[in-house]
């Protein structure tokens, strides 16, 4: 018995692993461009709206003064009541790259903010389009510029990274413990060869790309996939770059409820059964070995203490300090290159919270959601 556990132990071992060593690394030493070149096209930044009053009274004097050749700020001003509206035309004269549209209806058949983008996109005056939500802030002046820099070699796509803002509380560390891993997975994915994903408060396009995939047509009806459905269909080895450049990043507000989260993260996750069979296959791997490297743990403690296998017990805590180690230095690296996301001291209690969050969310995949009828 103790010689099964130990070979189930060490085959998911070997898989994380594999993801640690082979993939994740990609994005350790990373080189990248870091200012546009004399041709720097012109950018038009997309920003969805739906009652986001406060946030838009802080986040668009912080894009208007981007510095930039030639952008532009187009706000999708979606059916607000919060005064968004007055707002935005009492102010949007005295800002120099700021524009507005009033969307005032719903379309049947597509969900309000895919409806918002595409309306942005068919009025984007310029070629590249730049995503970011209401709730986001950009670290400095240079956000634009930095991203716009990585559009090189025939790219059309570039992938940012968003991090939520620090605070207190366990909802807080986990959300940026989720975010952190997030990143890692879908920039490392994307350097390996295999962009599955971006994410909406930091992602860059050519205008050019959305028309030719029919924007997002074939999940129209999908709440959410924006970002990650529509990079899941259009994003390729050849056309698809990655940004760690520290000025590039795209902080936004977290949430505050355990219930508000839960619900962010059963929609993302929802939208994941919609990708691709082999980006299935791959994220499943990898928290599958996750959950599975955890379980056969607990089993192999079990065993080793009713039959006390001091063997078992010796090589099962050598097993999970190797790859605590590995995972240290790993995540410790990219960490450090994301602007320190997650304290390093926190890895473990991750690795855990990660096996409890794998099996809960699996669990709840399977009871039937409340409709939504929030703006997305």
């Amino acid at each position: 018995m103790a010689e099964l556990l130990l070979a189930i132990l060490g085959f998911f071992i070997l898989i994380q692993l594999f993801y640690y060593l082979f993939v994740f690394t990609r994005l350790i030493g990373y080189k990248q461009y870091s200012e546009p070149g004399p041709d720097a096209p012109a950018v038009t930044v997309l920003v969805c709206a739906w009652n986001e009053l406060e946030n838009l009274q802080e986040l668009l004097p912080l894009l208007d003064a981007q510095e930039y050749p030639t952008f532009e700020v187009l706000v999708l001003d979606d059916r607000s009541t919060d005064g968004s509206h007055d707002f935005l035309k009492k102010h949007v004269f005295g800002w120099d790259h700021v524009r507005f549209i009033r969307i005032d209806t719903e379309v049947k058949h597509i969900t309000p903010k895919k409806y918002a983008l595409s309306v942005g996109m068919k009025h984007a005056q310029y070629p590249i389009a730049l995503m970011t939500d209401a709730d986001c802030r950009p670290v400095g002046n240079n956000w634009i510029s930095s991203m716009v820099a990585q559009l090189t070699n025939g790219k059309d796509i570039v992938l940012g990274f968003s991090p939520y803002m620090k605070k207190g509380g366990l909802l807080n560390w986990f959300i940026r413990c989720e975010t952190f891993y997030t990143a890692v997975q879908y920039l490392s994915f994307a350097r390996v060869g295999w962009p599955y994903m971006g994410v909406g408060r930091n992602l860059m396009y050519k205008k050019s790309l959305f028309f030719e995939h029919k924007g997002f047509y074939t999940h129209k009806g999908v709440v959410g996939g924006d970002d990650d459905l529509f990079m899941n269909q259009a994003a390729t080895p050849d056309n698809t770059v990655i940004n760690l450049d520290p000025e590039s990043f795209m902080y936004s507000v977290p949430k505050t409820s355990w219930g508000s989260w839960f619900t962010q993260k059963r929609r993302h996750l929802s939208v994941g059964k919609l990708y691709k069979p082999k980006y299935k296959t791959l994220l499943g791997l990898l928290s599958g070995s996750h959950v599975g490297l955890w379980l056969a743990g607990i089993a192999c403690l079990v065993h080793g203490l009713l039959n006390q296998d001091l063997l078992l017990l010796q090589i099962l805590g050598g097993a999970f300090a190797f790859r605590w180690l590995v995972q240290l230095i790993v995540l410790g690296g990219i960490n450090r290159r994301l602007d320190r996301t997650v304290g390093a001291h926190t890895f473990i209690f991750m690795d855990l919270a990660f096996f409890i969050y794998y099996i809960f969310m699996s669990l709840m995949m399977f009871r039937k959601p409340k409709k939504e009828t929030k703006w997305r």
